[in-house]
């Protein structure tokens, strides 16, 4: 199926519509760096949760999960813990509130909260800036590059070269795709920064929900279970697993067990348990530097965060499953239409784009070519926001300029904005040289932060010096080991050795925080007491309460980690379920949808009670913060 003048008109008007925004918000959004960055802390949080799902509503992760449901079945609902997915219900319980209590713009601005501004706490400043910029280059370089690709499937060169005035060699089509994308994306939030990112995301996530609904109906009418059955093996819709994955093709579509070979799933028990330890780890460290802490820090209160990082999860996965699902059990039942046999096997990364193009019919192909295309988009314009962030504000801002005014440094983030995606871009037209590297990179940045990090929330002698060399450490450790544990372990498959290296990292990274705040001094003990009465974390914190006590009797710690972990369990149950259920529902499994229903309901009665209700009646000291932040008196 080809593309349509209805279809070209979707994505037009989509496209236009995106412009519009940014120009309309542009006043708004320029009145200071806070309303720039953040907007103003005005935003609803049901808005900011919105377009936090549409961040996460990617091309790239909608492609791979489709490939995974396809493989995988029903038990591909755990592989996405490995990111781990559950790291939002961590925020929802505790995290978000804790982080939002600080009132700044920033996860660097953050650092300073915890650790002030003596040397340790400028090199640890220092190095959460480098890390939040590697990794929004990292993105930037890889997202063009991508979303041209994924254009080129859909809009041949050949149709379109006639109205360009210059010639393009092949190789570089999709970036000339991608240059154009991206410079829609880059306009709209240099203009109207975190508004303008709000309002498109909510014009997209409005699009995906009716393709996605459009799509699961066409699989609904056209697979049935019958049908489906005689396309998977045994086993593939059962969501529970033993030692082994249990998933036999040979008789099905041979190729599709080479798959499952190279990805390292065979052993599932223990991939699970080694994704469980490790997304555990890196949830209890908090949001990385990047447009999901933004968009936590962009709420009004804590109390919202908190509300804001719940939703993600209620409005992203059915959503977002509903359309995986479909795809998956059309492309399962029609495979040989797709035409994916390559020679090498099958192009597992192509079902999503093959899929569009065999099942979409005029109109809905455009709305979810629009749709994924603003997807990219949202991601893309969230990260581009996220480098003002920190070059403005914690460079520019603090060092440079202290006394800019707020046009002053609006005016330098569209300068700043401008530049990142220049110079992504540049390191994109290079990047079949510079590929490996890069990817090394970016998996050592994340797999080098998570130490630190945790430290930082529940250990009260972790200062800055600490947390620099743990930082410094894990990031040289996660950038050397790959070819190491390549050699040791070359029976595993590359896409899960991190998680054989991660508690070797972990546990080298941590002895390094450990060693490098007991060898130096204590932070400031105004700083702590100032944090801790600010932010409330429970942990090791006790020699910092009694110093707070003394000074204010009544003051108690937060007693409330039991019941916090009690609400994890019970969140990641309810995310969980509300993976399965959609996907229950394309395949017509009546018992199954009713189970997780089940789970659904019971979860959300408990979670009212014992999260719900808490964060609702906060205590009156609660209340008084809120306040406090909202008049912008707590710093």
């Amino acid at each position: 199926m080809q593309l349509t003048s209805f279809d070209l008109a979707i994505i037009g008007f989509y496209l236009a519509t995106t412009i519009a925004i940014g120009l309309i918000l542009k006043r708004r959004a320029s009145k200071n760096l806070d309303s720039y960055l953040l907007g103003g802390k005005e935003l609803p949080w049901y808005m900011l949760s919105l377009s936090n799902a549409s961040g996460m509503f990617d091309i790239s992760g909608t492609m791979w999960l489709v490939t995974l449901l396809f493989v995988y079945g029903l038990k591909s609902i755990w592989i996405p813990w490995m990111w781990p997915v559950f790291n939002q219900i961590f925020l929802m319980v505790f995290l978000s509130v804790w982080l939002r209590r600080s009132n700044v713009l920033t996860g660097a601005e953050w650092i300073r909260t915890r650790f002030g501004d003596d040397t340790g706490g400028t090199l640890s400043h220092s190095i959460v800036v480098v890390f939040a910029l590697l990794g929004v280059l990292g993105f930037l370089a890889y997202g063009f590059v991508g979303i041209g690709k994924f254009v080129e499937i859909f809009v041949p060169w050949n149709v379109v070269s006639p109205y360009v005035p210059f010639d393009i060699s092949p190789e570089h089509v999709p970036h000339f795709y991608g240059i154009i994308f991206t410079s829609i994306a880059t306009f709209y939030v240099m203009l109207g920064g975190m508004l303008s990112i709000v309002w498109a995301d909510f014009v997209q996530f409005t699009i995906m929900t009716l393709s996605a609904v459009v799509i699961a109906g066409i699989a609904m009418a056209n697979v049935s279970p019958e049908a489906l059955a005689a396309a998977t093996p045994d086993g593939w819709s059962n969501p529970f697993f033993g030692w082994n994955l249990g998933l036999d093709w040979t008789n099905v579509l041979v190729d599709v067990n080479d798959k499952i070979a190279s990805d390292g799933y065979s052993l599932f028990t223990i991939l699970m348990m080694m994704m469980i330890f490790k997304g555990v780890f890196i949830s209890a460290a908090g949001p990385q530097p990047n447009y999901d802490m933004q968009k936590i820090l962009a709420t009004r209160t804590p109390k919202e965060a908190a509300f804001m990082s719940g939703f993600v999860s209620v409005v992203l996965m059915p959503i977002r499953y509903l359309m995986i699902t479909g795809f998956a059990v059309l492309a399962l039942v029609f495979f040989h239409e797709l035409n994916l046999d390559a020679s090498k096997g099958i192009d597992f990364e192509q079902i999503l784009p093959a899929a569009i193009l065999q099942f979409a019919p005029p109109g809905i192909l455009g709305l979810l070519l629009a749709g994924l295309l603003a997807a990219f988009m949202s991601t893309f314009a969230s990260t581009v926001n996220a480098a003002p962030a920190y070059l403005v504000n914690d460079i520019y801002k603090r060092y440079i300029n202290p006394k800019a005014s707020g046009k002053t440094l609006v005016y330098a983030s569209y300068l700043v904005s401008v530049g990142v995606v220049l110079f992504s871009t540049v390191i994109g037209l290079y990047i079949t040289s510079i590929n490996s590297l890069l990817v090394w990179l970016v998996s050592g940045l994340w797999g080098g932060y998570t130490a630190s990090n945790v430290l930082k929330w529940y250990w009260w002698r972790l200062n800055g010096w600490g947390y620099f060399w743990g930082m410094v450490v894990g990031l040289v450790c996660a950038l050397a080991f790959p070819p190491i544990f390549g050699m040791l372990l070359p029976n595993i498959a590359a896409d899960i050795l991190p998680l054989y290296m991660f508690p070797v990292v972990i546990l080298i990274s941590g002895i390094a925080c450990v060693v490098g705040s007991l060898y130096s001094q204590p932070e400031d003990e105004e700083l702590l007491k100032r944090f801790y009465r600010n932010v409330r974390p429970w942990g090791v914190w006790g020699p910092v309460l009694e110093k707070v006590q003394r000074d204010d009797p009544e003051f108690t710690a937060n007693p409330h980690f039991k019941r916090d972990m009690f609400n994890i369990i019970l969140g990641t149950c309810l995310q969980t379920a509300l993976v399965a259920l959609p996907i229950f529902i394309v395949i017509k499994m009546p018992t199954n949808i009713f189970i997780a229903a089940g789970v659904i309901a019971v979860t959300i009665v408990i979670l009212r009670k014992t999260w719900y209700a808490n964060i609702v009646n906060w205590p009156a000291e609660e209340i008084a913060r809120e306040k406090a932040l909202q008049q912008g008196a707590v710093k």
